[in-house]
Formats: C-alpha cells, structure tokens, sequence
C-alpha cells in the first residue's frame, strides 16, 4: 500500500475515535452535568450515558445533587444587652434546579454564608444573653426559614440549620462559671440542711414512739401486775373467809409479814395501827396456851370461868382496800 494513501487513512481514524470519545459522556449516579452549545445552556445530562456534539457542546459544572453539609466559620455577633458572642453554625442543604444553582448564583456556598450571618445578627440582636444561650430551637428555626425563602430561586434547599456553638467573651464565661457554682453551693447547702431537718424529724418520731411504746408496755404491765395482785388477795380473802381462820392466826401471820417489809431496803416505814392490837391477840393466845397447860384440877377446870376473848376479836371483819 502507498504511504501516502496509508497517512490519511490513520489520520481520519484516529479523528473518528476522538470524536467518538468527544460524543459520549457517562454521569455518575447523584450527579448532574450542565451542558453549553457554543457557550449557551443546552440541558443537564442524567445518570448514565450521554451523547453530546463535539467541538460544539461542553460540559459547564458539573453538580452533587446529594444532600451536603457546610460548617461556616465563628462569626461575632453583638446581643440586645451588647455583649459580642462568637455563634457557630452548621448547614445541610441540597441542590434540587442545578441549572438554577450554576446560573443564578456565581457561588451559591459563599452567598448562604453571608445570608446566614447576616439573618444571625438580625435574630440574636433582638435577644439578650441568656435567651440567646437557651432559644437555640427557635434561632435555628427563624435561620431554616429565612434561607429557604432566599435560597429557592438558587435552586438550593435548605434542609436544616443548626447551631454548633455559642461562644461568649471570656469574663463573660468566668462570671457565669461563679454564678453556676453559687447555684451548686446554694443547692448542697439547701440539700444538706433538708437532709438534716429530716433526720431530726425522724429521729424526733423514732424516740417520740419508743417513748410511747415504752409507756404503753410500763402500763401494760403495772395493769398486770394490779390484776396479779387484786387476783392474788382476793383467793386469799376467799380462802380466809372460807377456812373460818382464827383472829389469832391472822395476828400471827400479820406479826409474820413485818420482817419481810423490812428487808425491802426501805430506811423509813410507817408502823401500822393494829400492830398492838396483833400483839395482843398474840399475847392472849400465849396465855391461854399456858393456863392450859399448867398443873390443875379437873375441878378447877370445869369451875373456872371460860377465858375471855376480845371484844372485838371474833367479830373483826377483813376487808380489802387501797390506800
């Protein structure tokens, strides 16, 4: 084959291949192409293959139609009680018109920044410190709002704004540091000091009822030991009055007990009336005992008048009493 026949040859070859190349396009899933034909907007190619004219169009952007994340720089901001605080702000937002977002905007990234800053300063300049600190829902509610409004025609939506930090100056922080530990102090001492109330309360209730359950139990048992004892005298006058015991024996018997008060410890007792009327009696039976038996006559005996008892000795009554 002549050379010059073969050059040629080649030569349309490989501008066949190039523009073949040239012509196809493949768009990764999530992206978006913008193409221009002789530097006007044509169309936005799709996820997959493509064929466009060479030399004639031209791939402009190319887009991620993927929800993004944007975390802008601390920017200052002055409060209602003008205090300058350094907000943080974090933004998640997705491309829904990429012809929109290349054409309408020159860059759309920078253009939320500065409407992010710009609506902050509008919104916390109506607040003070303290509402700025605990109204992050609302701030970050107002900012999602005013966004999508202006963010629309970019063909941008803004899904979600939220405020990564809030940053006051430094005296500002350490006299919040000192208010918080007064509040901690305050709140251990009012903890501590109603800890110890109560424990007094329960102590107090804890003796309140020991007292009160020794009481009832010292009552109990004095009642007892009343019951026992009225129970004990009265089989005793029962057994007395139903034995018929003699006045003498009785006197005996009473003689009897009076050691036994004696040994209770006592260094004071009051001796009783009837202790000489029981030595009488005592004294009575022992005499008759003797006249009994000495040496005498039957005659005597039977002539001799009987003894005499006391007058009130047989018809002395026992009765039970306190005193």
């Amino acid at each position: 084959m002549d050379l010059n026949l073969l050059v040629p040859i080649i030569a349309i070859a490989l501008l066949l291949v190039f523009v073949m190349v040239s012509a196809v396009r493949v768009v990764p899933q999530a992206r978006r192409y913008n193409v221009e034909r002789f530097g006007r907007y044509r169309a936005t190619l799709q996820p997959g293959l493509n064929f466009i004219i060479p030399l004639a169009d031209r791939v402009n952007t190319k887009l991620d139609v993927r929800e993004q994340v944007f975390s802008s720089q601390p920017k200052p901001v002055i409060t209602e009680d003008n205090l300058v605080v350094n907000i943080d702000t974090v933004l998640y937002y997705q491309i829904t018109d990429p012809r929109a977002a290349a054409y309408e905007i020159a860059d759309y990234l920078q253009a939320i920044d500065q409407l992010t800053v710009t609506t902050l300063r509008n919104v916390i300049g109506s607040m003070d410190l303290e509402q700025t600190l605990t109204s992050r829902e609302e701030i970050n509610t107002r900012l999602r709002t005013v966004l999508d409004e202006a963010t629309g025609k970019w063909g941008i939506r803004v899904n979600r704004v939220e405020i990564k930090a809030i940053d006051p100056p430094t005296t500002i922080k350490e006299a919040m540091e000192k208010q918080m530990r007064a509040e901690r102090d305050k709140r251990a001492a009012i903890l501590h000091a109603e800890g110890e109330r109560q424990a007094k309360i329960l102590t107090a209730e804890g003796t309140r009822q020991q007292e009160i359950l020794i009481a009832q139990g010292d009552q109990q048992a004095a009642i007892l030991r009343a019951d026992g004892e009225a129970r004990a005298v009265d089989l005793v006058f029962q057994a007395v009055h139903r034995n018929n015991a003699d006045p003498k024996v009785l006197a005996y018997k009473y003689l009897e007990t009076l050691p036994q008060l004696a040994k209770s410890g006592n260094t004071f007792w009051v001796i009783p009336g009837e202790l000489t009327q029981a030595i009488s009696t005592i004294s009575e039976a022992f005499g008759d005992h003797s006249r009994l038996g000495g040496p005498g006559t039957a005659e005597d005996d039977s002539e001799g008048p009987p003894p005499e008892m006391p007058e009130d000795g047989g018809g002395r009554e026992l009765t039970s009493g306190t005193s």
